[in-house]
């Protein structure tokens, strides 16, 4: 598919990238990601990326529930984050491009998805839910609308078996073998860890959700991170650094650091970004009713992203992690 260029040339200042990676702290603007309404931030509010084709490359879209009903069988229920609101955010924080991952209180209907990636056209991809009894025919259509790969969400049904993910990972492959799609794992560490052996052979690319769903309190010893690390370096994986308040309760995500680094260094061919957004993510403790709609978190998702260049390091790996894997990884 050829590039769209989404013309808004008030949102990325022509400055260098560097000035976000060693600049001054990201200001705090009125960015209120709880799905409602949002402020444009002004010029000098725009973090100075400077960058063609930031990718936001996790991000979910509610839209009411009258157009796209919700499966019976979900966990939660979402309150509307509709394709109007993430557009705004992203118009707000410099993102060209959006990687739409298919949330799963829609479970294996993917039509919500196919309409998004009509709606944005060139400038989307999207990664579906399917099962075994989706049809070739059914995954063809979706490649043509702009899917490029298909998520396996163990971790929010608890399911921590490695042989159970293995079995569902080999019959996605071989699903989707013929378009060339990865495969999407929101599994944890203790489950990729199972899975080394099995992902260093698969034919297909391996994309981690969520920092492989560490624990930032656990440190670097921590089992399963030495496997993480390993799919990494081998290329034979990418991590997500995103949704960092998944794996840690600090205020800033400070205990993060550590590991974004470790990963990063480990091969920045293989890091992208994702802000998560509508950042559905109940407090600890929380008992999920799915007659409930659950309000989402409030992130600051233009700190988010100046964060991940902070991360990076360079100006160079930042590109790397911001345009370039992306663009790779989902055939932009």
């Amino acid at each position: 598919m050829p590039v769209r260029k989404i013309p808004d040339p008030a949102c990325i200042p022509a400055q260098p990238l560097a000035l976000a990676v060693i600049g001054e702290p990201a200001p705090r603007i009125a960015i209120h990601d709880k799905a409602q309404s949002m402020t444009e931030p002004t010029a000098e509010q725009i973090p100075p990326f400077g960058l063609a084709g930031i990718c936001d490359c996790h991000v979910h879209v509610y839209q009411p529930a009258s157009q796209f009903p919700f499966w019976p069988g979900r966990h939660y229920t979402p309150a509307d984050a509709p394709i109007e609101q993430m557009r705004a955010l992203h118009r707000a924080i410099g993102v060209e491009r959006a990687v739409i991952v298919h949330p799963s209180p829609y479970g294996t209907d993917n039509s919500s998805l196919l309409w998004l990636l009509n709606t944005l056209g060139a400038s989307a991809r999207g990664v579906a839910v399917i099962d075994e009894h989706t049809t070739r025919e059914e995954l063809d259509a979706m490649h043509k609308a702009g899917v490029r790969g298909t998520r396996l969400n163990l971790e929010t049904r608890g399911q921590r078996d490695p042989d159970f993910a293995r079995k569902q990972i080999l019959r996605t492959v071989q699903q989707t073998a013929h378009l060339g799609w990865h495969v999407q794992l929101f599994v944890n560490l203790s489950v990729i860890e199972g899975l080394h052996d099995s992902i260093m052979s698969l034919p297909s690319m391996v994309v981690f959700d969520h920092f492989g769903r560490l624990d930032a309190t656990a440190g670097m010893q921590q089992p399963g991170m030495d496997s993480l690390l390993s799919l990494v370096r081998a290329g034979r994986a990418y991590v997500k650094l995103s949704a960092p308040y998944r794996v840690s309760e600090h205020p800033d995500y400070g205990d993060v650091a550590p590991f974004a680094h470790a990963l990063i260094e480990a091969n920045p061919e293989r890091m992208v970004w994702g802000s998560d957004w509508p950042n559905s993510f109940p407090p600890k403790g929380t008992v999920r009713k799915p007659e409930i709609p659950e309000p989402f978190r409030a992130e600051d998702n233009l700190a988010a992203i100046r964060r991940l260049a902070g991360w990076a390091g360079s100006a160079g790996r930042a590109r790397k992690i911001l345009v370039d894997n992306p663009a790779r990884l989902y055939d932009f």
